[in-house]
């Protein structure tokens, strides 16, 4: 398995977990079965340099890498297995106070699957080595998230989350 489908599938499993805390139905889960597993695969459009780029991204990478929601939502769109997950892919990376991408939507305006699956993305990059930095541990993880509860995330999706890690 792939690094990157390795997060996907941790991502995805994680993000179940919480969704089932939070009671979320079976339209949210099936969509996080579907957007899960392809939530970064608009990362294909983006270059490889700037993905396994050691240090902090100069503004043009960082306009390039906020891109691949809307890539991937593009890729997928004619995938019918993967239609009701698309809302995943498309906005995995808006922030409940709104100064998320691609499209800057804040608090509900965000289909609750996305904000979701953004905890368990965020926990999981936060958990794992990147290029630009060692993983966290899981407590100082687990203490991001509580921190940008209410900024980052949906406070109730973060809630939930600290309830089962």
């Amino acid at each position: 398995m792939t690094d990157e489908a390795g997060h996907s599938a941790r991502v995805t499993a994680l993000a179940l977990r919480i969704a089932d805390a939070l009671r979320a139905g079976t339209t949210r889960i099936d969509a996080i079965r579907a957007g899960g597993p392809v939530h970064d695969i608009g990362k294909t459009a983006v270059a490889p340099s700037i993905l396994r780029k050691p240090g902090p991204l100069d503004p043009d990478e960082l306009a390039e890498i906020r891109v691949h929601p809307l890539a991937g939502a593009r890729m997928l769109a004619g995938v019918a297995s993967v239609k009701r997950g698309l809302a995943c892919v498309l906005h995995h990376h808006e922030r409940w106070d709104g100064t998320g991408y691609p499209h800057g939507l804040a608090g509900i305006e965000i289909p609750i699957e996305a904000r979701i699956l953004a905890v368990a993305d965020a926990y999981d990059a936060m958990t794992t080595d990147r290029p630009y930095r060692a993983a966290l541990s899981r407590d100082e993880a687990r203490a991001e998230i509580e921190r940008c509860a209410g900024t980052q995330f949906d406070p109730q999706v973060a809630q939930a989350f600290l309830a089962i890690v």
